[in-house]
Order: structure tokens, then C-alpha cells, then sequence
């Protein structure tokens, strides 16, 4: 497509309704200061409620007392998640006693530790939101543009191979992170007091007056790991390292995991290398990548607004074409890299510079104290030792990075004090699970997620433990929902949420976060699914080849397809 040929900025008819929301927010301002006072409800107006996204919460109800409240004529219980910026997931120990106080001063008593790498609050009241907010701005951290339809929280690479490099990695990824976020102050207004800002005095250079026509989202990994599951973000840097240096990134784009039910033209995509940038450059080619969205996504539907559509709409030479006309200079080839896994390394590892790594595993991110595991107390303790970094996994885990061997030894006596588990006594399987919230916070779940999927793993490792694969490397995945916050199309086996106990299964992504799955069985509860997959393992344990990994070989045997593209997910 040449120059004169491109595509207009609008698309496919007026604008979305939220778009307008955005037009006359004032640059994220809304009404939302007169909503947080108002002491009628604790509850915000539904267009305020889109316009609180942008500054890292959503208004949630507790769905599981719903009906019982209506029938008392109360209004649903209302409370606000918020979600820490956390670039990279690295947090100090000072953070993390932080969000553990909050959690309980003002939210549930539980953290949640995201699949993008932050923190997530529940249960906070109406009017304890600017309380907890300040709080964490006093521990240098903020919830801005960590939702809404602008870059979300960028994640990096929690430890690579190359241990030396990591810090590097992550500086950059940082630096995108600070250069994308958005320039009003209304989140420092709102929030933290801040003197009002003169009208027509601020503006958004990268982002315009209605910002992007949909969330984006960014990943930065380091080969051999693939631990962001790089493909699936919007915009993807793939490190390449030469001679033990970092030399540049690989530039992939256009992946996504969302969908609707029932409507084909949408999909889960898989990203796709464009070409490489020397390292100096990753800031400024985010930048242009973002504005290419901004200028060219669809405004008028925002079941087909994220980036992955417009690159598919649009087509990659295209894309790379005003890529460099943005930038004024030509992007190289790609350069070779390889990825073979995509999950986490658990318990203690020597890091390149001589001091430790310890990764937990913690099930589906969730931090909670129960009466035979005190997992939220130990780390706490930990905290209270620990004098480097906290690194919250893409996997929903926690690594704390920097331990010197005298803390080592201090740090493994707590450990074993409150029996902290690094995942190595659980199964293969339980050890790759990951699930969204879902029920009952979420308004968009469908099924449960999180409280579901550890009694599901239950009753499989009883399977797998028949057939001799309690060792196999299988990755499962579960979402409430199509919108796939679990990356659930990147499961060897994923499970979408349809309805109450009924799943869509899905089978064969690769091991290492390259190759989508494909849809086996529709609208199907824990009997079938149990019966299906116990046919699979007895097969798989059977006649699989050497080394073969369950996503390849439920497409050898037939189960499903493999699926190249996005495009092809719904195909029979």
C-alpha cells in the first residue's frame, strides 16, 4: 500500500459511544471528584466508571451476595479493585509491606498478583479509595494508565538466562513505560491534591484528546524464556543478546487474546516479527507503534479495536512501511533467537553475579493467609529481611532477586518456618496453571476461574499420576471469560468460561507460547472434560515421542489442527 493509498482514520461508521466519554472527560476528569464525595451510594456513575479505568481501578460488586441483597432491596455491594503500574513487576521490599497493609486496612486481606505483573486490590469502599491511593503514592507507586484504552503496565523478563543483562532489559522496558504514559494531571488532581491544572493548558502528544481506540499492551522478553508470552501483546521487543551484550530488539506486533463468544471476527492473535532496532531506539518505535493504533484502529467497534485487528486489517508491510516513515529511519531484519519454555524456575537460583533468586509459587496469585498455610504473613516476614528485589511473575508468582548468601540462610529459616512452597512438591500441571479472578468480582466472568481451576487440577493429577505423567510439563489454562486475561489461547489445554460449570476446551498451543490452540469441545462441564482428557494422557503416555510436549501432540494424533494464525481459531 503506498503512501496515497493509505486508509482513512475513521472506520466501519460513527464512533463508539465511548469515544464521546472520552472526548468530554477534560483529559480523564469526568465528574469523578463529585462521584467519589457523593454519600448516597457507594457506587459511581456506569460513564464514570469507564473513565475510573484510566487511572488503574474498576467498580466491582460482590456477585456471590447479589440476589440476596436485591431481595432486601439493598443495592449491590459495591467495592473497587485497583491495579498497581509496576514496569517489569519489580517492586522494593518497602512496596510490598505497602500493598500488604493496604490489603488489609482497606481491601479483602488479599493481594493478587496479576498475569501482567502488578498488583491487584480487592474490596476497597467508595471512601477509602483516595486513602489507599496516597498511600501508595508515599511508597512511590501509582495505579496510572494501569486500564483503560492507553499502554497498560509493560512487562520484562523477571530472569533471564543471562542474569547480567536483566537489569538493562528492564531499565528499557522502564523507560517505555514512564515515556507512554499519559501527560494529564488529572490523576494527580483527582488523587493526590494536586493544584488544578489551567484549562486548555495540557495536552496529550502521544495519545490526542480521546486517546487509543482500545488497551494496549507491551512485553519485553530475553530469550530463552518467554516467560511474558511475548506474542501474545500488542507490541512486542524480543532482546537479542550478541557476544553476551545486549545488542537490539526484535519488533513484534499485533498480538492479542481477547474474543467474543459467537463472533468470529474476533479472535486470539499471535504477534508477529517486523524487524529489529538497536537498543537506543526501543522508546521512540514504542512510541510510533502507539500512535499507528491511535491513528488507525477502529473507533466505531470496540469488539474489533485492539491493535491486532488493525495489523491484520491492514497488513504487516504495510504496518512496517509508515513504521519507518514515523520514525525516518529503516528498521533491519530481524535477527535469529530461540525460545523454549515459558514458565517460571522454581526455589533457589545462583544468578550470574553471585547472589540468589527464590521464586514461589503461588496458585493463580493469590495472597491470602488460611489456618494451615500462611503464605501472606511468611512473605511478609520476608519483606522485613529482604533487601532486593520483589519480581512479580508473568505466571502469577513472586521471585525476590538479589539475595546474598547471608540472607539466604535467614530468609530459607523463614521458609521453612511457615512452609513456604516453591511448587516443587506439586505436580508439573499445577505448577503451569494459571487463572483469572473471575467470580465473584469480575462483572464479565461467565464461569469460575480462580476458585475453580486447583479442584479441576485435583482430579487430573490423579489422572496423570495413573498414567506416569505427574513429572510432564503441560501448561492449563483457565478464564472466566473471553476476554482471556489468563492468555488462555496459550494453553496446551485452556479453558474459556460459557456459562455456570461450562467451559469451551481448547487444545495444542506451543510449550512455549508460539502457537495458539484450537476449540475441541463446546459449552462442556468437569465430567466430560475429565473423561476427555483421561483418554488423552492414557494415549499421550503411550505413544508419545521422545520429549514431545502435549500441545504438539494432541495436534499429531488429531484432537485438533494447528492453528498459524488467529484468523484460523474458529475454523473447523
Amino acid at each position: 500500500m503506498t503512501k496515497s493509498e493509505q486508509p482513512s482514520h475513521q472506520t466501519q461508521g460513527p464512533p463508539d459511544v465511548m469515544e464521546k466519554i472520552k472526548e468530554d472527560s477534560r483529559l480523564l476528569r469526568g465528574s469523578l471528584v463529585e462521584s467519589f464525595q457523593d454519600p448516597i451510594t457507594a457506587s459511581i456513575p456506569d460513564d464514570q466508571t469507564k473513565l475510573l479505568k484510566f487511572h488503574g481501578s474498576y467498580m466491582q460488586d460482590d456477585r456471590d451476595i447479589r440476589n440476596e441483597r436485591k431481595k432486601q432491596k439493598l443495592e449491590p455491594a459495591y467495592q473497587f479493585m485497583v491495579r498497581v503500574r509496576l514496569p517489569g513487576g519489580v517492586a522494593t521490599p518497602e512496596q510490598w509491606l505497602t500493598m500488604d497493609e493496604l490489603s488489609d486496612q482497606y481491601g479483602n486481606g488479599t493481594l493478587k498478583l496479576t498475569t501482567r505483573q502488578t498488583f491487584q486490590m480487592h474490596g476497597i469502599l467508595k471512601w477509602n479509595m483516595k486513602k489507599s491511593i496516597q498511600r501508595m503514592d508515599q511508597a512511590l507507586m501509582d495505579s496510572i494508565a494501569a486500564c483503560g484504552d492507553v499502554n497498560r503496565n509493560v512487562m520484562c523478563n523477571v530472569y533471564p538466562d543471562q542474569s547480567n543483562v536483566h537489569k538493562e532489559v528492564y531499565e528499557w522496558s522502564k523507560k517505555v513505560s514512564e515515556h507512554l504514559l499519559p501527560r494529564t494531571r488529572a490523576y494527580h488532581e483527582i488523587w493526590l491534591d494536586e493544584e488544578k491544572v489551567a484549562d486548555g493548558r495540557e495536552e496529550e502528544p502521544i495519545y490526542g484528546p480521546v486517546y487509543l481506540p482500545r488497551k494496549f499492551k507491551i512485553g519485553v522478553a530475553v530469550p530463552p524464556s518467554n516467560d511474558v508470552d511475548v506474542f501474545s501483546q500488542d507490541l512486542g521487543f524480543i532482546a537479542v543478546m550478541e557476544d553476551d551484550q545486549l545488542a537490539g530488539f526484535n519488533i513484534a506486533v499485533g498480538g492479542g487474546m481477547g474474543m467474543t463468544h459467537g463472533d468470529e471476527n474476533t479472535y486470539p492473535q499471535l504477534s508477529r516479527v517486523i524487524g529489529f532496532c538497536p537498543a537506543d531506539k526501543i522508546v521512540e518505535t514504542a512510541e510510533k507503534v502507539v500512535t499507528i493504533q491511535r491513528d488507525y484502529g477502529n473507533r466505531s467497534n470496540r469488539k474489533n479495536a485492539r491493535f491486532k485487528y488493525t495489523v491484520d486489517r491492514l497488513g504487516l508491510d504495510w504496518i512496517r512501511e509508515e513504521l519507518e516513515n514515523r520514525l525516518g529511519w529503516e528498521l533491519e531484519e530481524a535477527r535469529e533467537y530461540h525460545f523454549d519454555h515459558n514458565g517460571d524456575r522454581y526455589g533457589w537460583i545462583k544468578a550470574a553475579d553471585g547472589t540468589w533468586h527464590h521464586t514461589f509459587f503461588i496458585q493463580n496469585g493469590r495472597i491470602k493467609d488460611e489456618k494451615e498455610y500462611q503464605l501472606k504473613a511468611g512473605l511478609r516476614k520476608i519483606a522485613g529481611i529482604h533487601d532486593g528485589d520483589f519480581r512479580l511473575t508473568p505466571n502469577q508468582n513472586v521471585s525476590i532477586a538479589g539475595v546474598t548468601d547471608a540472607k539466604k540462610d535467614e530468609i530459607s529459616v523463614v521458609i521453612d518456618e511457615y512452609g513456604l512452597t516453591d511448587g516443587r512438591h506439586n505436580s508439573a500441571l499445577r505448577r503451569n496453571s494459571m487463572a483469572c479472578v473471575a467470580l465473584p468480582t469480575c462483572g464479565l466472568a461467565m464461569a469460575e476461574s480462580e476458585r475453580y481451576l486447583p479442584s479441576l487440577v485435583d482430579k487430573l493429577e490423579d489422572i496423570l499420576d495413573e498414567y506416569g505423567l505427574s513429572d510432564e510439563e503441560i501448561i492449563i489454562r483457565m478464564s472466566g471469560c473471553p476476554n482471556g486475561c489468563s492468555r488462555p489461547a496459550l494453553g496446551e489445554i485452556g479453558f474459556i468460561g460459557k456459562a455456570p460449570g461450562k467451559y469451551n476446551m481448547y487444545l495444542g498451543a506451543g510449550f512455549a507460547g508460539d502457537r495458539l490452540n484450537k476449540i475441541y469441545k463446546e459449552n462442556i462441564g468437569e465430567e466430560e472434560i475429565l473423561l476427555e482428557l483421561r483418554q488423552m494422557f492414557k494415549e499421550f503416555a503411550l505413544t508419545r515421542s521422545e520429549g514431545e510436549k502435549f500441545g504438539d501432540f494432541v495436534i499429531r494424533a488429531g484432537y485438533v489442527t494447528a492453528v498459524s494464525s488467529g484468523t484460523e481459531f474458529h475454523t473447523s
